[in-house]
């Protein structure tokens, strides 16, 4: 098998704990530098602001971004009580409030609590959320008005880990699409003391977590001296939560022209990830059930295996 070859074998996921000050467009560009595949992309941005997990799909896997672009994730928030930002981090001017910061870690607790479940969140006005075509933070940075519409989001869970007043570190964790700047904005008005995001770290993307993760750095070292596979997730792997269906080699010629496979025994699920006998992943499939009541595994997504 020549160089060319084994890139195009190349399929997974390498999860990155990215630092800060890089964007997420950042980190693709040096995987796909060190790992001179041009096929990278993220599976979900991650604030240049923020550090840890970023989970970038290298080779045919970034076919797989919409299955592992992960519904929730997890952070580690620092919010600084005493004062509030136009940009509701330590990024924007500063607003002290008058009066020092008297608020009790049971009256921030019962005030975290009210932010649980499904809520209505407006994101910042500093944000990438376009509104007419145009950026919001491009509106703000010009001095316009930017009225953002509330969306729903879930926070699924909220807890205080270090209670150190004015910083306090709160472990959330909540759906896609949820701003943790707007949720510190808003604990600051409700608690009437003002409050911003000073630090974030995402501690977990879908099944992904800073366990899972490499630092860029120490990916960075593994490019130069030729043994970063070491840090590649496969394919079949990056959708380890799909219950699993081993196809044999005639089903696997099958499924790679788009054929369907007879189920055997009970279904574990209506979507399941074919495998090879060597364990390469070779397509998504889902249930079908035909007018005869059998049931076939019907490919959705093919991904073409090494002979």
């Amino acid at each position: 098998m020549n160089s060319q070859d084994i890139k195009n074998a190349i399929s997974g996921a390498l999860v990155v704990d990215k630092p800060v000050g890089m964007t997420s467009h950042d980190v693709v560009q040096a995987i796909r530098n060190g790992t001179g595949l041009r096929r990278a992309g993220h599976t979900g941005t991650l604030d240049p602001r923020a550090s840890g997990v970023l989970v970038i799909l290298v080779g045919p896997a970034v076919r797989l971004s919409e299955y592992v672009s992960a519904s929730d994730k997890r952070y580690q928030a620092i919010i600084r009580l005493g004062g509030s930002t136009d940009t509701f981090d330590a990024e924007g001017m500063v607003t002290p409030t008058k009066d020092p910061v008297t608020v009790t870690e049971a009256e921030f607790e019962a005030a975290l609590k009210t932010f649980v479940g499904e809520i209505e969140q407006t994101p910042p006005p500093y944000s990438a959320v376009k509104v007419q075509g145009r950026k919001a933070y491009e509106m703000a940075r010009e001095g316009e008005a930017v009225d953002l519409a509330p969306r729903k989001i879930t926070v699924h869970h909220l807890e205080v880990l270090e209670w150190t007043p004015p910083e306090v570190v709160i472990d959330v964790h909540c759906s896609s699409g949820t701003y943790v700047r707007s949720l510190a904005n808003d604990l600051g008005v409700m608690l009437g003391s003002g409050a911003y995001l000073v630090g974030l770290r995402r501690t977990k993307s879908g099944r992904f977590s800073l366990r899972d993760s490499v630092p860029l750095r120490k990916l960075q070292e593994a490019f130069t001296a030729g043994n970063w596979y070491q840090y590649l997730i496969p394919a079949a792997e990056a959708l380890g939560d799909w219950p699993a269906v081993e196809l044999n080699p005639d089903e696997v010629e099958g499924v790679r022209h788009g054929h369907r496979v007879k189920v055997v025994g009970e279904p574990p699920e209506t979507k399941v990830r074919g495998v090879s006998t060597q364990g390469e992943l070779v397509a998504l499939m889902e249930l079908t059930i035909n007018e005869d009541g059998s049931r076939e595994w019907q490919p959705k997504k093919v991904f073409f295996t090494s002979d």
